[in-house]
């Protein structure tokens, strides 16, 4: 390996762990229901893309409500549940974005009961680079039990 291959490799591996350090905490604020500190990890203009909502959300300002309702909803259900990301692939872009692919396991706990997997994703994203790391400027999920 070169000096240069050497040089390469590292910076690489020190992005490859920002990004999963972003992710790591992105999941836990969306986790625990923390709804603005959870929207300023997108950008201003965000879009969000799930199937379990009507129409892809856009902007900082509803993807808090979404989560706030969220949080009602499980409230309610008395149900928790937790997002784990992996087999993440990180590809940066000529443009300082990096393109990312991951699977998304959806872990579900009813209260007394106990956890098993909700849904299996793929999520992609398109992350930009902000004062302090990454923010997600779209994010597109799809799930593996619909078409």
């Amino acid at each position: 390996m070169t000096a240069t291959t050497t040089a390469a490799v590292r910076e690489f591996g020190l992005l490859y762990a920002e990004v999963q350090q972003f992710y790591s905490r992105q999941m836990q604020l969306f986790d625990s229901f923390e709804a603005e500190p959870w929207a300023r990890t997108f950008t201003e203009d965000a879009v969000f893309d799930v199937p379990t909502l009507p129409a892809p959300v856009v902007g900082r300002a509803a993807l808090a409500a979404n989560v706030r309702r969220n949080a009602e909803v499980r409230a309610g259900s008395g149900e928790q549940l937790r997002h784990w990301l992996g087999m993440l692939d990180a590809r940066p872009q000529p443009d300082g974005t990096v393109h990312t692919r991951s699977y998304a396991l959806v872990y579900l706990t009813p209260r007394d009961g106990e956890s098993k997997v909700h849904r299996v994703c793929v999520m992609e994203d398109v992350l930009v680079p902000a004062p302090g790391g990454w923010q997600v400027a779209h994010r597109l999920v799809t799930r593996d039990d619909l078409p």
